[in-house]
């Protein structure tokens, strides 16, 4: 089983981000990063929900591994409860700063019946390549997939600078 440490470094090389950027979003010293990846230290407790924040991955995950936010489909005969479920999307700035937005889909559901369009403005610090992903995406066809079994993660995008957005249905 991998430790927090490797996980750590896993994650913030996904992020294609550097020990110095993750260390300053965190507010502590490269060198404190560069020894929990290396499994001489671990983070400070109240480290750890930015940390899972950051990286856009749930505790359980951080602190355990796995991948349960990955896609999947319902197994035949699981039932299909949407008015249980949530459209969550995240926007993560360069800066480490995120924007989270929920949303029932029982409210997209009713949008989509009603015949009006669905649409979230977030802010993204100027990022256009976030920007462009949010504005485009289509709750009509999400809501679809979701009535239709899909769950965990649909959409993971990184700008390359520590930015990005991820899209789930849960």
């Amino acid at each position: 089983m991998a430790s927090l440490g490797s996980r750590i470094g896993e994650f913030r090389k996904q992020r294609s981000i550097t020990q110095e950027q993750l260390a300053e979003a965190m507010g502590v010293t490269p060198q404190a990063v560069s020894k929990w990846e290396n499994d001489i230290s671990c983070p400070d407790i109240s480290l750890l929900p930015k940390l899972a924040d950051y990286f856009t991955v749930s505790l359980d995950v951080l602190l355990r591994g796995g991948s349960p936010d990955s896609v999947r489909m319902r197994e035949e005969g699981e039932p299909v409860d949407i008015n249980k479920m949530a459209l969550k999307i995240v926007a993560r700035s360069p800066k480490g700063e995120s924007t989270e937005v929920n949303l029932p889909m029982p409210l997209i559901k009713s949008g989509r019946q009603a015949g009006k369009p669905l649409g979230v403005q977030m802010s993204t610090s100027g990022d256009s390549k976030i920007g462009s992903v949010l504005n485009n995406i289509d709750f009509d066809e999400i809501a679809k997939l979701a009535e239709n079994g899909m769950l965990g993660k649909l959409l993971e995008l990184n700008t390359g600078d520590g930015g990005g957005v991820v899209v789930f249905v849960e």
